[in-house]
């Protein structure tokens, strides 16, 4: 089995969340006491938030890159990066790693074309689902994305800064996701893709009227299968 390289800490708390899939998905296709061979560069998600929120993406790349390479010098033989935001910078460890990056909008898109599914709607940060990176890398697999409105994308932003990257999951924001899920439905989205990898501690497939893709878990997965390869 091949060792696979993370680079987490964007919130830690979605990292845990790749750890577990990771290896309950190893046993659970390998049995007895196996597990996944990795290795976990964990970033400080303050000094990333801070270059997010003022536009610094080229020094945010640095920082990613730079992670990648330990990884690589560990014995990571892909690497995994555990944030849909950060694939903001994908392209860059995709050019200056010498390892593989498994890019986590290509494994949700083929878990979306395989479910039949070519109409998503969209839920993340507002960098994932108002600038171009995620959603011309999933229209490149033929599927039309969906975003919420303004004021929604707004409400989506601050429940994963303020809440759930620190861990705080609250009911009232569980509902206002379920509002914007379903608007998203009645919109004519088929599916909704999960683009931030703490969303999937707040919402599941039963909070939707359409089938939920958790990219975390689906990233997850093909890393599992991508390792035993």
């Amino acid at each position: 089995m091949r060792t696979i390289g993370l680079i987490g800490g964007m919130s830690w708390e979605s990292t845990a969340e790749y750890y577990r899939v990771l290896n309950e998905e190893t046993r659970r296709r390998l049995g007895g006491l196996h597990s996944a061979p990795c290795v976990v560069y964990s970033l400080d998600f303050a000094e990333i938030e801070r270059m997010q929120a003022e536009g610094r993406w080229d020094e945010a790349a640095k920082a990613l890159v730079a992670a990648g390479q330990a990884l690589e010098r560990a014995g990571a033989e892909f690497a995994v990066l555990c944030t849909n935001t950060m694939h903001r910078v994908a392209d860059s460890l995709e050019s200056e790693l010498g390892i593989p990056l498994l890019h986590l909008a290509d494994a949700t898109a083929a878990a979306v074309r395989s479910a039949g599914v070519d109409r998503v709607g969209l839920l993340g940060t507002a960098f994932t689902m108002e600038q171009a990176f995620y959603r011309d890398r999933l229209a490149s697999h033929g599927i039309d994305v969906l975003v919420p409105d303004a004021d929604d994308r707004a409400l989506m932003h601050r429940v994963i800064y303020d809440e759930l990257c620190q861990g705080v999951v609250r009911e009232d924001s569980r509902a206002a996701y379920r509002r914007i899920i379903a608007g998203l439905a009645e919109d004519g989205a088929r599916g909704i893709v999960l683009g931030c990898t703490e969303i999937e501690l707040l919402v599941t497939a039963q909070d939707s009227p359409v089938p939920v893709f958790p990219t975390a878990r689906l990233h997850a997965v093909a890393a599992v299968d991508r390792a035993l390869r």
